[in-house]
């Protein structure tokens, strides 16, 4: 795994936007741009940062918020703006056009609620692939400042990938749902459902290891 670094970026509107980065040691794919969990940018996401960089991805994940308790997840859900999520992750982009990506060759992954944010991404603006990990609000949003993702579904503009644990949290029933709509979509799209693992993919290594290849197959196969 590739070490993470932290940067922070001056906003025009005066806020302050932190960046956990990492890059390849050797030639640059393409970049990927992070899209973290409800709990924030966790040692889950830097490692997450720090393997994609590993694969030969310039790797960037900007912090939505800061890292929260439990606790605290709710709250910070609910009160989630879509168009700041937006504008933070356009902000992520433009670091790597910076750094001499060019937009076919960007991509954005979402893990949790990051995943939920990653397919409004995916609808919303020019990128050369999608993955979502695990993510909820497919038939409510989860915030009232962003979309359900079935409602998202036809209107993507990239490749899109679902990957998705049968568990109670998010019911494999609207998984399902999900499948349908996204295959209206002008794009290629592809779900998959684990059997026997959680949303998170913490509690099956078997299908975290599938997960996490057919992660990086699709960007392989999406972003030349």
């Amino acid at each position: 795994m590739t070490p993470t670094r932290t940067e922070t970026i001056s906003l025009t509107d005066g806020r302050e936007l932190t960046l956990t980065v990492a890059e390849p040691e050797n030639a640059v794919r393409g970049g990927l741009v992070v899209l973290h969990e409800a709990r924030g940018v966790t040692d889950t996401v830097r490692g997450l940062v720090g393997s994609l960089a590993a694969e030969g991805w310039l790797a960037v994940a900007p912090h939505l918020y800061d890292e929260v308790s439990d606790d605290e997840v709710p709250a910070k859900v609910s009160g989630l703006s879509g168009e700041a999520v937006l504008a933070d992750t356009d902000v992520a982009f433009v670091w790597l056009g910076q750094r001499g990506v060019s937009a076919d060759r960007m991509g954005v992954m979402g893990f949790d609620l990051g995943g939920s944010v990653a397919m409004v991404v995916a609808g919303s603006r020019t990128v050369g692939a999608a993955v979502t990990v695990g993510g909820g609000g497919i038939l409510e949003p989860l915030s009232a400042g962003l979309p359900s993702l079935v409602e998202v579904a036809a209107e993507l503009t990239c490749p899109w990938l679902g990957l998705y644990g049968d568990d109670a949290e998010i019911p494999p029933g609207e998984v399902e749902k999900l499948r349908d709509a996204a295959a209206s979509a002008p794009v290629a799209t592809d779900v998959v459902r684990f059997a026997r693992s959680s949303h998170r993919f913490d509690t099956t290594p078997e299908a975290s290891a599938e997960a996490w290849q057919r992660a990086l197959n699709w960007f392989d196969s999406h972003l030349r």
